[in-house]
């Protein structure tokens, strides 16, 4: 199994930045990387993605604003969080997944609490 330990996530005014970090307990190199977010009463949802070759995907309400990025050799995925608006305040889920075969395997963190104060 894949231990997945957040980091970097806290209270930050709108307008600011964040950046918060995914560690792995192994390599994520294979893995497609990703981060969710889940708002109270919501339905958690997708953010932003990165594949093992490095491709990138956000959803429309962080696109320009947000950046992942994974460096395989420290196991670790981040999600640098700019121009920060109130409605990005929401528990944050890093997420590794692969498919091997049919069968999909996936792991989650157990959440950063991002709050952004208007």
């Amino acid at each position: 199994q894949v231990q997945l330990v957040e980091s970097g996530g806290g209270l930050v005014q709108a307008g600011g930045s964040l950046r918060l970090s995914c560690a792995a307990s192994e390599s994520i190199s294979t893995y497609i990387m990703g981060w969710y977010r889940q708002a109270p009463g919501k339905q958690r949802e997708f953010v932003a993605g990165i594949t093992s070759g490095g491709t990138t995907t956000y959803a429309d309400s962080v696109k320009g604003r947000f950046t992942i990025s994974r460096d395989n050799a420290k196991n670790t995925v981040y999600l640098q969080m700019n121009s920060l608006k109130s409605e990005d305040t929401a528990v944050y889920y890093c997420n590794a997944e692969r498919g091997r075969g049919i069968t999909t395997t996936r792991y989650w963190a157990q959440g950063t609490q991002v709050t952004v104060s208007s």
